[in-house]
């Protein structure tokens, strides 16, 4: 009877499965990487109480309620067998460019774009979402097209056209940040199948020359932001305000910081967003040059970490699904982090696991829960291919 209820496709996997005890997958989880995330998890506890000027309830507290959820997502995660998450990866494809293609209907408007939708009271964005649905689809893509077959072009046709779709939507909300991610996201995963460097340079190539054309299509936003990166003292009330600002706190924490609860930018208001995109920035008036190196040390070994797994595991699928995760988590921190010290124009980008927000926390919990997966069953072979696309 039970079986019956259970379509044909999905009994085909899980028989395929190798017979491991739960136990046994327990003991193949990396404990260690599960130990750096609480860690991160923790630091971005503390700092979110410090934003909140020592009121857990406001940001801390809901954060943790978020990462408690996620972590338990995360290690029941990693027990879904390589075979089951490819069979998964074209409906969760599928499900994020229909949220995406919503978002643009009936998506919740804030700061200049519409990202995020109101479900039932939750507000979800799903562009967070669409980076974690397109590494899993073109890790199954790439996993049955040989090294040997991404030398020719025409195999590059779908997977390009499997990157650039998101990367349009988000564009269309808009949001340019999180496009740009994606956009890297994807072009990484190309990179690590096997993409040629002629094929790379032709690309590449054209890019400087259509600076001009894309500066003209940005919204007035977003031309702002360029136009203060350049020159943030031109509008130090204004536009540059928030970077100004930045660099302010930045400096003041000098080595030591000026402790805990008692950052004059952060507990006078003056630093912006500082429970979300500026949050680094708290961290570094608060805890100096020295806790700012801390925390970019664990972020380091979390992607570090990541790498490691993505190479030690022997099927291509995992190894390009782990590898997709890890680069998603470093895309988020080095733009993250260039922004707040003005290396780049400012743009909505949290830090992950350490900046407020639901959307980005669960995506990423759930990113890393794939990771996981891709480590327990990293000896299996890789999916059969028969049946997809």
């Amino acid at each position: 009877m039970v079986n019956a209820t259970i379509p044909k496709t999905m009994r085909r996997l899980l028989r395929s499965e190798p017979d491991l005890h739960i136990f046994s997958r327990l003991l193949r989880i990396n404990w260690v990487f599960v130990l750096l995330i609480c860690l991160l998890a923790g630091v971005g506890y503390i700092a979110l109480y410090s934003a909140g000027g020592g009121n857990a309830r406001l940001y801390a507290e809901p954060q943790a309620i978020r990462f408690g959820f996620g972590l338990i997502m995360m290690i029941c995660l990693a027990f879904f067998p390589p075979r089951l998450l490819r069979y998964l990866s074209v409906p969760l494809y599928g499900l994020s460019i229909v949220l995406l293609t919503l978002v643009l209907k009936i998506g919740h408007v804030g700061k200049g774009a519409e990202r995020w939708i109101n479900l039932g009271g939750f507000q979800f964005q799903p562009s967070e979402f669409a980076k974690i649905a397109l590494v899993l689809m073109l890790a199954t893509w790439f996993q049955r097209v040989s090294r040997q077959e991404m030398g020719n072009p025409l195999r590059l046709i779908i997977p390009a056209l499997l990157t650039l779709l998101p990367v349009m939507l988000v564009l269309k909300e808009p949001n340019l940040g999180t496009a740009t991610i994606i956009g890297l996201l994807g072009a990484s995963l190309f990179f690590a199948a096997g993409m040629r460097w002629w094929q790379i340079a032709v690309i590449v190539a054209p890019l400087p020359f259509l600076g001009k054309f894309v500066y003209a299509h940005l919204h007035d936003y977003q031309k702002a932001r360029i136009e203060t990166f350049l020159n943030p003292e031109q509008d130090p009330l204004g536009a540059g305000y928030n970077i100004i600002q930045s660099k302010i706190a930045l400096g003041s924490g000098g080595m030591w910081g000026e402790g805990y609860l008692h950052g004059s930018q952060g507990q006078l208001n003056f630093l912006p967003e500082k429970q979300t995109d500026f949050i680094f920035t708290m961290i570094g008036e608060e805890w100096g040059y020295i806790g700012s190196l801390v925390v970019i040390g664990l972020l380091m070994l979390i992607v570090l970490n990541g790498m490691f797994m993505a190479l030690r595991c022997r099927n291509r699928f995992g190894k390009l699904l782990a590898l997709g995760i890890t680069m998603d988590f470093f895309l988020y921190c080095a733009v993250n982090l260039s922004m707040v010290m003005g290396a780049i124009p400012v743009g909505g980008v949290p830090l992950p696991l350490i900046s407020y927000g639901g959307s980005a926390m669960l995506t990423m919990m759930f990113g890393f829960g794939l990771l996981l997966s891709t480590w327990v069953h990293r000896d299996d072979p890789d999916p059969e291919t028969k049946g997809f696309f």
